[in-house]
């Protein structure tokens, strides 16, 4: 398949990557976009873990309102300058995680943040259900990591599945708005009110 200007824009266009990173990437590939992209997307989270050690000092606040006022959400979203934090982009992105940690109701913003004592206690539990299920006790220790693991990724906000795409993370949408933006950006904090 060739590489055309045409191709080489649609590429463009959808990952915000260079005209010549994107004609390399479809030469690469043969001129199929998806497989383009995904190589793009190989070589961006490389970019992309390279920018995490920059400071993210700069950054909105965000906030989401549910229609019945009775639940909110405010989110620190940083950047490494304020050029990017004006960016109508950046701030609409700030609102969607906002609305997110409304619809999804997440505890932490990352895995690692989950407390030892919350997992102590979830361990009990699920201890108790594994011996109500009579699974044998030299399984248990498999089960149990496997139940950690799903219980912080579900708890935290950057490994749950974004709200408005499932088939993508919050955490590899950050990735990619910092690909977009050439930035290291992340979620500082963000408080769910309630009623």
């Amino acid at each position: 398949m060739a590489v055309t200007l045409e191709t080489i824009k649609e590429l463009r266009e959808l990952t915000g990557v260079s005209t010549m990173a994107c004609k390399k990437a479809l030469e690469e590939a043969d001129g199929d976009v998806q497989a383009a992209v995904a190589l793009l997307r190989k070589r961006g989270e490389a970019k992309a873990i390279e920018r995490s050690d920059r400071s993210a000092s700069q950054g909105v606040v965000a906030t989401y309102v549910h229609g019945n006022q009775r639940l909110g959400v405010m989110v620190q979203l940083g950047c490494e300058t304020d050029f990017v934090a004006r960016n109508e982009e950046f701030m609409n992105f700030a609102k969607d995680i906002a609305m997110h940690a409304a619809a999804m109701n997440p505890m932490y913003v990352r895995p690692e943040d989950v407390p030892h004592e919350l997992i102590e206690k979830e361990q009990d539990i699920w201890k108790a259900q594994l011996q109500q299920e009579g699974k044998p006790e030299g399984v248990w220790e498999k089960i149990m990591m496997g139940k950690e693991k799903k219980f912080r990724e579900e708890s935290a906000l950057l490994t749950q599945a974004f709200v408005k795409n499932p088939d993508q993370t919050v955490g590899q949408l950050l990735t990619d708005m910092g690909l977009k933006m050439g930035e290291n950006i992340q979620v500082i904090r963000f408080t769910r009110y309630s009623l």
